[in-house]
């Protein structure tokens, strides 16, 4: 798999790359919450230290509720989820969804959905879960900053028959950079990491820790919930000989199936549910490797079965299917077709956006403003910059639309939509086999990719690249529903 970063500059952000997994259940240890009636349930934004690597000082870090990541949030389908947001920061902030449908007023993007939540003030957010899978939380204003700092954690909506296993892992992927004093890098909104491929840390961890391993009984079957929580970093993970079972993207399941190399990509936003079965021998190691960097590939973390008590006799076999999410089908009879041009970013800039019918002079205008991308030849100011656009379509409620995606830029994107969750229709020309629903979608360079989608949620949601430097800089729009 190639990137396009140069090997300069990946070897000058990954000098001395750590990285380990951590089979913690979850940073903060215990739920937050399980739904119960009355008043909602307090998570404060405020600063925090931790010791993110054994080799490294702790860090004055930022986070939900005192953690990095913030407290696991876990309730069942259809439970209410209500949460009181209170900003202990010294800026605005708020917390985002990530996946999970929910109304307009709750998505927690600021200048659009609500005003930020400003320092010393609350905001409550109240919704149902109806949809089952594994989901992210996080901020939506200068969130390049405030995710790079730790304010990220994941939503878990169990199914009312959830997926027989032993244990329920969360892995919240990240990485983080370190200057050479061994200090968090304090800058954030780079020239460079915007223009090309986002913000690549130096330091990997796995809920918040590096250096602790997966351990467990032979033939212990387990579900491990992937998230991609980094701002910038891609993921591309390779289990070896170990053949994991995938049963759900970004929260939605699919036939249970061994996992193919694109179901674990994993970009920021992108989520992958798997299965897996414990080797049946004691002293078993398994390397997952992150393969992204063709050249630079290592080791993320170990599976280790290192306890004498096995979970059974002999290994399970082909995991049961979980029911689909009450999400309205898209119906291709009769769908509008809506088409989307991502230009921009160096390395090809000039020759993406001229032809696009742009001069050499507003392009430099709008690279001085740190601006580096077009969408359909316009430039987009980024809603954290507290700018309001006209919507880039307004589509009619209840009506299904294909929105078809070229990728004109050298760089790779998770293309990501508010409110919605659609179906990938067709990649570079070829059909997708079988009923693949996502909320973010990934773009290789030059990457063709159409999308199907019932409009059934009113408001105006956020259509945007989660490499969030790619964001600050103008990749991303709005859609309304009305």
């Amino acid at each position: 798999m190639k990137s396009q970063i140069s090997r300069r500059e990946f070897m000058r952000l990954n000098a001395g790359l750590v990285a380990a997994g951590s089979a913690l259940p979850f940073a903060g240890a215990t739920t937050l919450f399980a739904a119960v009636p009355g008043a909602p349930r307090a998570i404060s934004a405020s600063g925090t230290k931790a010791k993110l690597h054994p080799q490294l000082p702790a860090v004055d870090l930022w986070s939900f509720g005192g953690t990095v990541p913030g407290p696991l949030i876990r309730v069942k389908q259809g439970d209410e989820v209500n949460v009181r947001l209170s900003n202990r920061l010294s800026e605005g902030t708020s917390i985002h969804w990530h996946g999970i449908r929910v109304p307009n007023a709750m998505d927690g993007v600021p200048y659009l959905t609500q005003a930020p939540v400003q320092t010393g003030k609350s905001f409550d957010y109240r919704f149902r879960a109806d949809d089952a899978g594994t989901f992210l939380y996080h901020p939506h204003i200068n969130s390049v900053e405030q995710v790079g700092r730790g304010m990220f954690g994941a939503l878990v909506v169990d199914e009312i028959q959830p997926v027989p296993v032993d244990r329920d892992i969360v892995w919240a992927l990240n990485d983080w950079r370190f200057r050479r004093d061994r200090q968090l890098e304090q800058v954030f909104n780079d020239r460079h990491d915007m223009s090309h491929a986002g913000r690549y840390g130096n330091v990997i961890t796995i809920n918040g820790k590096a250096g602790v391993k997966l351990t467990g009984h032979p033939h212990e079957r387990i579900r491990l919930r992937l998230i991609g929580a980094a701002t910038g970093r891609i993921f591309a993970l390779d289990f070896g000989a170990l053949k994991p079972w995938v049963i759900a993207l970004d929260g939605q399941p699919v036939p249970p199936r061994q996992a193919r190399p694109d179901d674990l990509i994993l970009g920021p936003g992108m989520r992958t549910d798997l299965i897996i079965d414990l080797p049946g021998s004691v002293g078993a190691k398994v390397a997952i490797v992150d393969r992204y960097f063709d050249e630079r590939r290592y080791t993320l973390s170990e599976i280790i079965v290192d306890d004498q008590t096995p979970a059974r006799a002999k290994p399970l076999g082909k995991p049961q299917a979980h029911k689909p999410n009450p999400i309205r089908p898209f119906e291709s009879a009769g769908a509008e077709r809506l088409e989307v041009v991502f230009a921009g970013g160096a390395m090809g800039m000039m020759g993406g956006m001229g032809g696009m019918g742009m001069n050499r002079g507003s392009m430099m205008r709008m690279m001085r403003q740190g601006l580096f991308w077009i969408i359909n030849g316009r430039i987009i100011a980024p809603l954290e910059a507290g700018v309001r656009t006209p919507p880039l379509f307004r589509l009619r409620h209840n009506r299904s639309y294909i929105v078809a995606m070229e990728n004109r830029t050298v760089f790779d994107h998770p293309i990501h939509l508010h409110g919605h969750t659609f179906q990938v229709l067709a990649r570079n020309g070829q059909a997708v086999d079988g009923t693949v629903l996502r909320d973010t979608v990934f773009l290789r360079p030059r990457d063709k990719v159409e999308i199907g989608f019932a409009a059934d949620n009113r408001g105006q949601w956020m259509f945007h690249c989660h490499i969030l430097s790619h964001q600050r800089s103008a990749m991303g729009a709005v859609l309304e529903v009305a």
